[in-house]
């Protein structure tokens, strides 16, 4: 894994971005800490154009975006071009909202219309992905909700952005999934998994939790992986999620990065 391709999501620090000040001195901090390129949760309250100056000045590559959930499906043609702006060229549909997963039908539905906007997606030149959580483990007739997601969508037009958290939260293993994803794979969210002192689940810094991430890595090379994008929803060290990704980031570099 190159250095260069451990990237930083923006969900992140999203109490630190409530305004385009706030959010271009936050990516002036990202990238102090030592990341070369983020994802962005959606553009944030900069218009592209904007975002495109201040990611140039800060020397941050945009890596990939988490698209709204809904446009994407509805207007993957104004995805495109704000990607474009920002020389960007993939998106993550970010999460199911508004989609019915507790029947098989339910779930080829949402699958049609993945297919439908990756294959315009990919004829702008643009890789689209899927980014799971927990309850795309859900079981209908005996098969995870992911089981089918993979199934019923091009794997030319519909990766898979993994994240490693969800899936042990929902009752998988990350490397085995990784194994399974040759060619799809292009980006990866990082996370490590773990539990408090009462055996409630938790974020934690990457080498600091339950994940084997030896396993993980190694199955993300093999199967493709690009990017490397560092993620922790909650759970901060001393409530820093600037530390919290720091420490992460300083785990990847000294296990893993060349």
């Amino acid at each position: 894994m190159k250095k260069e391709r451990i990237a930083a999501q923006m969900y992140s620090f999203r109490d630190y971005c409530n305004d385009a000040h706030d959010l271009a001195e936050t990516l002036k901090k990202v990238r102090s800490i030592g990341f070369r390129a983020v994802e962005m949760s959606s553009l944030g309250p900069l218009p592209p154009h904007e975002l495109a100056r201040v990611l140039d000045g800060e020397g941050l590559t945009c890596c990939s975006t988490h698209e709204d959930s809904e446009e994407l499906l509805t207007d993957p043609e104004g995805v495109v071009e704000r990607l474009g702006v920002l020389g960007c060229t993939s998106t993550t549909y970010p999460y199911p909202r508004n989609q019915d997963f507790s029947t098989v039908e339910g779930v080829r539905r949402l699958c049609k219309a993945l297919n439908r906007t990756g294959k315009l997606l990919k004829k702008a030149g643009i890789t689209f992905g899927y980014h799971n959580h927990n309850l795309e483990f859900h079981k209908l007739n005996g098969r995870t909700v992911m089981d089918m997601i993979l199934a019923e969508t091009d794997p030319d037009a519909v990766h898979i952005e993994l994240d490693t958290y969800w899936v042990q939260a929902g009752g998988g293993e990350p490397a085995e999934w990784l194994a399974r994803l040759k060619g799809r794979a292009s980006l990866l969210h990082l996370k490590d998994y773990g539990v408090d002192a009462k055996g409630v689940s938790m974020f934690e810094e990457i080498g600091q939790g339950n994940l084997d991430f030896g396993k993980i890595m190694s199955a993300a090379k093999r199967a493709g992986c690009r990017w490397y994008i560092v993620e922790q929803d909650s759970d901060w060290e001393d409530e820093d999620p600037f530390q919290s990704l720091r420490m992460s980031l300083a785990y990847l570099k000294r296990e893993f990065a060349d």
